[in-house]
């Protein structure tokens, strides 16, 4: 009987041969699957011997790995902020970059409750566009609901995918968010609501047209609409962008994710979309900028799109 030592020896060097970069993580994960068993399990004890069932499955998933498709997408999960959320090619797998606009969402949110007026305060309205998945609102729900924060808060969530969508009830059902977040079907922000929103979030495409087709494998077996951001990555962000005037209520702010590439580039868009409005940007724990914060000023205003 062959053990998690040979198992992950011989897996690993299948999946170098098959051009993984990740080789040895990739192994770990998919045997962990295979045998009911985290990671931490799988690496310390390679001398345990692995059934028959298990290892048949494992030789599954390394087949499956082989030809790129993602593990997140084998495992049928992905670890994201502390939670496990169901993956799978009806929207992008969680990056964990995107971590950092869930804290500064989280930190928005505990600032503006701090500074509100209390009881007797309209709850804030916070709203999470392209929402894939329902990581960024799941996240942000779980994190105010550890903080004790219920009906101070209502919580929204759009996206124009409605297979997305669905992914994402579930996985807010999952972490028995299910109440605290409204999924709505919608291209960006909802037509028709009266009431704007004090916190904007978003993780909207912005791979340029041209460089999707140059990214790792994995990412063919994602929707591509989820990572095509337009001939300069910033069409679906801009389109956003001409929706801010009338989504954001006054003193609102929107924190949208960028490409690490794109500091200059926001800035410039923002000032043309959003004459008067403050843009600045912050960066994510490897110091790449990572997430723009567009905030309206006193008497600023927004081009008609």
């Amino acid at each position: 009987m062959a053990t998690i030592g040979d198992l992950l020896r011989a897996g690993t060097e299948r999946l170098r041969a098959a051009g993984s970069e990740s080789a040895r993580l990739d192994a770990e994960l998919l045997l962990g699957h295979a045998i009911g068993a985290d990671r931490t399990a799988v690496v310390a004890h390679p001398e345990a011997p692995v059934g028959r069932l298990a290892a048949d499955r494992f030789e599954g998933d390394l087949a499956r790995r082989a030809t790129g498709e993602p593990v997140a997408y084998i495992r049928g999960f992905k670890e994201f902020y502390g939670l496990a959320f169901a993956a799978d090619r009806r929207a992008l797998i969680p990056r964990p970059e995107t971590e950092r606009l869930v804290e500064l969402a989280e930190a928005e949110v505990l600032r503006r409750l701090a500074a509100a007026p209390r009881p007797g305060s309209p709850p804030l309205r916070v709203l999470d566009v392209g929402t894939g998945s329902g990581t960024i609102a799941v996240a942000l729900a779980v994190a105010l609901r550890r903080r004790r924060v219920g009906e101070e808060v209502e919580l929204f969530a759009t996206d124009d995918s409605r297979d997305a969508l669905q992914l994402a009830r579930e996985n807010a059902v999952a972490h028995s968010v299910g109440d605290r977040a409204l999924f709505l079907e919608a291209d960006l922000v909802p037509r028709g609501v009266v009431t704007p929103w004090d916190l904007v979030l978003a993780n909207l495409p912005y791979v340029r047209s041209d460089a999707v087709d140059g990214l790792p494998i994995a990412a063919s077996f994602e929707p591509r609409r989820a990572l095509d951001g337009g001939p300069d990555g910033l069409e679906v962000i801009g389109r956003l962008l001409d929706r801010l005037p009338d989504a954001l209520a006054a003193g609102g702010v929107a924190l949208l994710e960028i490409g690490s590439d794109q500091h200059a580039a926001i800035v410039e868009l923002a000032a043309a979309r959003l004459p008067g409005w403050a843009c600045s940007v912050e960066s994510d724990l490897a110091g790449h900028p990572r997430v723009a914060r567009l905030a309206r000023t006193s008497g600023a205003i927004g081009r008609d799109p």
